[in-house]
């Protein structure tokens, strides 16, 4: 453990976390976490030993210039406090890093010393998969939980999911394990756009955390660096008459499932959020509730696509052809 600036004295602390890799298409879950540390001016008072968890040639160390002075930067995660003012002021506790390639059960023991020695209400891990969602629509942004308890009592989804799984998963069951309650807000990312940045999705996994736990989040240029990206991809999608195509079948598949949703409660719950925002609450539009999470039949859904370099975004696979993306599973 590498002691940067002491644990400080905290107010209702919630941890949220995010772990560039496996668990982030898109960069999403780790830029909203860079976000919140960005905005609120993250003090970071610990790190984990990167000598203990990472492969340094999976995840290379970074050389850099510090006035003339050659410094080195390793991956590691690093844990930092911001102070949420208001009337009701409480901290969080910002863990941000990278999956770490080795010694989960330690890394996530060690995170959860971190937890109970600061006091912490709730773990919130932030993650990101790709899925058959298109990007016209608002981002589906799915919040899970192993406490049948906790899902009842914060309008949340018991996990169901079997299969492969990342530090997103293994943490969340440790918090469990260790009695800690822990909540896990996964945005689909569209597959054929997977590419970082993804500002849409950082922004509905921003704005379900705000309606978590009941913080106003500072957005920022969030809101129109999301409109941009979305723009520029409805050019790069119209370009191409096979992925035009692809995307309206998403959208009519989209549209078609979310129909029983369209219920008097649904659209009450909705209501009531936009008035929140509107009246001083939770700032900035928010993503729907719905239901993104992979269902195991596909575990390549939650692989981040290497970007390649690509222009613009791969056509969708002919009739007839294979129909899993070889490319994810890098």
């Amino acid at each position: 453990m590498i002691e940067l600036e002491g644990v400080p004295e905290l107010i209702d602390p919630v941890m949220v976390a995010a772990f560039e890799g496996w668990n982030d298409a898109g960069d999403a879950a780790s830029t909203a976490v860079a976000h919140l540390d960005r905005e609120w001016k993250g003090e970071v008072f610990a790190a984990l030993d990167a000598e203990d968890y990472y492969d340094f040639q999976v995840n290379r160390p970074t050389v850099w210039l510090d006035g003339g002075v050659r410094k080195i930067t390793w991956p590691t995660t690093r844990l930092s406090v911001v102070r949420v003012g208001g009337d009701k002021p409480r901290d969080l506790v910002l863990v941000r890093g990278i999956e770490p390639s080795m010694r989960w059960r330690s890394f996530c023991n060690e995170i959860l010393g971190f937890a109970h020695e600061l006091g912490v209400e709730l773990v919130v891990i932030l993650g990101a998969l790709l899925g058959d969602t298109p990007h016209t629509r608002p981002v589906p942004v799915s919040g899970v939980t192993s406490d049948a308890d906790l899902a009842q009592r914060m309008d949340l989804e018991e996990t169901k999911y079997e299969g492969p799984t990342g530090i997103v998963g293994i943490l969340q069951e440790a918090c469990t394990h260790a009695g800690v309650p822990a909540v896990s807000l996964w945005a689909a990312v569209p597959h054929y756009v997977s590419q970082p940045p993804n500002p849409k999705a950082t922004l509905a996994l921003l704005n379900r955390l705000e309606d978590l736990i009941d913080v106003r989040i500072p957005l920022g240029e969030l809101p129109e660096d999301a409109r941009a990206w979305q723009v520029g991809v409805d050019q790069l999608a119209a370009e191409d008459s096979e992925v035009a195509e692809y995307v309206q079948t998403l959208e009519e598949a989209r549209d078609t499932a979310e129909l029983p949703e369209a219920s008097g409660d649904a659209i009450a719950r909705e209501f009531e959020r936009y008035l929140r925002r509107r009246d001083g609450g939770p700032g900035g539009p928010g993503g729907p509730g719905g239901h993104a999470t992979a269902d195991g039949s596909d575990s390549t859904s939650y692989l981040r696509d290497n970007p390649g370099g690509r222009a613009k975004p791969p056509k969708p696979p002919k009739s007839g052809a294979d129909d899993e993306d070889s490319s994810s599973e890098d």
